[in-house]
C-alpha cells in the first residue's frame, strides 16, 4: 500500500500552537505570581496595619488600667485618710478561708505585714509601707474581698467637764438598787452560775468581787495598768458585791479581757478578736463600754459569732451629746445602752438616736476603782454594765432562761420615759428590773405616771401615764394642776404593759409648775405608790 506525502503545512501549525501555548503559560504564571505577590503584600500591609492596631489598643487598655488603678489607689488612700483609724493599717475581710489563707501566703512578698488574723472570722490586721503594694494586692486579688477598711479606734468614752443643757441631774450614788426599780430587794445570788466578760483596760482586784474575776489575754496582757480603773469599775456596777460598790449581779463571775493600751485605746479589729474570745471563753453576757465613730464587717461578723453562740452584746452608747451612737454599740444586734440620772432623766451628754436600745443609771454611781478606790462612776460606760447586769439577775432568779431571752423580758418591762413610746433619747425606756423581775407575777397591780414631755411642736406637755400590772386597768383618774388651776381627766383603758398619754396646754412664756398625780379606781391597791405622783417645771425652749 503506497503512503501519501505529509502536508508542509501541518508542522507549521502545530509548532505555531505549542508556541502559543508556551507562551500563554509564561503569562499565565506571571500574572499569577505577580497576583501572588499582590496578595502577599496586601497581606503584609494587613498584618503590619493589625499589628499596629492591636498595638494601639494593648496601649489604651493599658492606659485604661492605669487610670483605674490610679482612681482606685486615690480612692484607697482617701478612704484611709482619717484621724480615727489606726494608720498605715488596713482592716480585711475575706470571701472564705481560701481567700483567707490565699492572702496570708502572699502577703509578705506583697510588700504587706499581718498585724493579726483570724479564722473564725476570716479577717486580717495589716500594716503597709506602701499604699501602691497595698493597691496592687486589692485590685489584683479584688475577687478574695469581702470589704477593705480603715481599723477604726476605739477609747474609754470621755465624760464632759461641764455639763450642757440647762437640766439639773441627780446623782446616783449608792442606790443603785433603787435606780432599776429594785430597792429592797436582796440581790445577794442574782448572777449565780452567769459569766459577764467585760472587755475594757483590765479589771483588777478588788473586794468586792470576792474572787470571781479571771482573765483572758488576747496580747495586751491579763490586768490593768496601776491607777487605770475604768475596767474595775465597769466589772463593780454590773457584779460587785461590797456595800459600798455594789453592782447589779453580785453571784455572777466576770471574765476580764483586757482590749485597751495605756492610753485607754483600742481598735476594732482588737475589739473583733475579743468578742470571739469572750464567746469562745463562755461568756454569756459581753459588755463593752468602749466606743469609736467606724464600724467593720470584721466586727459584725465577731458580733454575729457570739449571737449565735448564745450571747449578747451590751455596750455604751457614747458621751458626745451626738445623734449618733458609737461603735459597737451603733450595731443593730448590739443591745445599746445611755444613761440616765437618778430621776431616771436622761443625762444631757448621752449620745440618743433611732439604733439606742434601752436606758439606764449612768450618773455619779458610786462603783470600785484602781487600787481598791471608790468613786461616782458617771457616763453610758456606767450605764452598759448595770444592764448587763441585769440581764445576769433575770438568768439566775429564772433557771434555763438564756440571755437573749432575759433582754427580751426586761426590754418589753420599761419606764416609758420621754416622748410615749420608743424614742431616740431613750430607746425602749428606762431599765425596770423589779418589773421585769416580777413580770410572771399575775396579782402585781401597778399604775404610774412615767414622764412629762415638752412636745414643743404643739405647746403642751405630754404626760405618760403607764400599766405596769399584769391586768387591765380602767377607771383611773389623772389630777392635773397648771400653776395652782387644778382639772380632773379621766384615763380609758390600758392594757397590762401598755401606756397612753394625756395632753396638758402650758403657756408659751414664762415657767409652768405642773403637778400631776394618777389615782386608781376604788378598790384598787397599788404596790408601788410613789410613782403615782410627778411634779415639774416647764419653761418652753428651756427645757424642763
Amino acid at each position: 500500500m503506497s503512503r501519501k506525502p505529509r502536508s508542509p503545512v501541518v508542522p507549521a501549525l502545530v509548532a505555531v500552537a505549542l508556541i502559543g501555548f508556551l507562551a500563554w503559560t509564561l503569562v499565565n504564571h506571571q500574572r499569577r505570581a505577580a497576583e501572588k505577590a499582590r496578595s502577599e503584600a496586601v497581606a503584609v500591609r494587613e498584618t503590619i496595619a493589625d499589628a499596629a492596631q492591636k498595638a494601639r489598643d494593648n496601649a489604651f487598655a493599658a492606659a485604661a488600667r492605669r487610670a483605674t488603678a490610679k482612681a482606685f489607689k486615690e480612692q484607697l488612700a482617701a478612704h484611709l485618710d482619717g484621724g480615727r483609724m489606726r494608720k498605715n493599717e488596713v482592716s480585711l475581710a475575706f470571701k472564705d478561708a481560701d481567700a483567707l489563707r490565699r492572702f496570708l501566703a502572699r502577703a509578705g512578698a506583697a510588700g504587706l505585714t499581718v498585724v493579726a488574723s483570724s479564722e473564725t472570722l476570716l479577717s486580717a490586721r495589716v500594716s503597709y509601707a506602701s499604699l501602691d503594694a497595698l493597691a496592687g494586692e486589692i485590685t489584683g486579688n479584688s475577687g478574695d474581698y469581702e470589704e477593705v477598711g480603715g481599723n477604726y479606734i476605739v477609747s474609754i468614752p470621755e465624760v464632759p467637764v461641764e455639763e450642757r443643757g440647762a437640766r439639773r441631774q441627780s446623782p446616783v450614788r449608792n442606790n443603785l438598787l433603787g435606780a432599776v426599780g429594785a430597792g429592797g430587794m436582796d440581790n445577794s445570788e442574782w448572777g449565780r452560775g452567769v459569766t459577764i466578760a467585760v472587755l475594757d483596760s483590765g479589771v483588777m482586784a478588788d473586794a468586792t468581787f470576792q474572787g470571781r474575776v479571771r482573765a483572758f489575754d488576747i496580747g495586751l496582757g491579763l490586768s490593768a495598768d496601776s491607777g487605770v480603773g475604768h475596767g474595775t469599775a465597769v466589772a463593780s456596777l454590773a457584779a460587785g458585791a461590797a456595800a459600798d460598790a455594789q453592782g447589779i449581779a453580785p453571784g455572777a463571775d466576770i471574765l476580764s479581757i483586757r482590749v485597751t493600751d495605756a492610753t485607754g485605746v483600742s481598735d476594732m479589729f482588737t475589739i473583733a478578736q475579743a468578742i470571739v474570745a469572750a464567746a469562745d471563753n463562755g461568756a454569756q453576757i459581753i459588755n463593752v463600754s468602749l466606743g469609736g465613730y467606724g464600724g467593720s464587717a470584721v466586727l459584725a461578723r465577731a458580733i454575729d459569732y457570739a449571737i449565735q453562740a448564745g450571747a449578747v452584746v451590751v455596750a455604751a452608747a457614747g458621751n458626745d451629746q451626738a445623734s449618733q451612737l458609737v461603735w459597737p454599740a451603733a450595731y443593730a444586734k448590739v443591745i445599746s445602752v445611755g444613761a440616765t440620772d437618778g430621776n431616771g432623766l436622761q443625762v444631757i451628754f448621752s449620745n440618743a438616736g433611732s439604733q439606742l436600745q434601752i436606758t439606764a443609771p449612768g450618773y455619779a454611781v458610786e462603783a470600785a476603782w484602781a487600787d481598791g478606790e471608790r468613786i461616782d462612776f458617771t457616763g453610758t460606760s456606767a450605764s452598759a454594765p448595770v444592764v448587763a447586769g441585769a440581764i445576769a439577775a433575770m438568768m439566775s432568779v429564772y433557771p434555763g432562761m438564756n440571755a437573749q431571752e432575759a433582754w427580751s423580758v426586761l426590754q418589753t418591762h420599761v419606764v416609758d420615759a420621754g416622748s410615749p413610746g420608743r424614742d431616740n433619747d431613750y430607746g425602749a425606756g428606762v431599765l425596770d428590773l423589779g418589773w421585769a423581775l416580777d413580770a410572771n407575777n399575775p396579782t402585781r397591780t401597778d399604775t404610774a405616771i412615767s414622764s412629762h414631755y415638752y412636745n414643743a411642736k404643739d405647746g403642751t406637755v405630754d404626760v405618760v401615764i403607764q400599766n405596769r400590772g399584769a391586768t387591765a386597768m380602767s377607771g383611773m383618774t389623772l389630777v392635773v394642776n397648771v400653776n395652782g388651776a387644778v382639772a380632773n381627766v379621766a384615763i380609758p383603758w390600758v392594757d397590762a404593759g401598755g401606756s397612753t398619754y394625756v395632753k396638758v396646754p402650758v403657756p408659751a412664756d414664762g415657767q409652768t409648775v405642773l403637778r400631776t398625780t394618777l389615782v386608781n379606781p376604788d378598790g384598787v391597791a397599788d404596790q408601788d405608790t410613789a410613782n403615782n405622783y410627778k411634779g415639774s417645771v416647764v419653761t418652753p425652749g428651756g427645757g424642763k
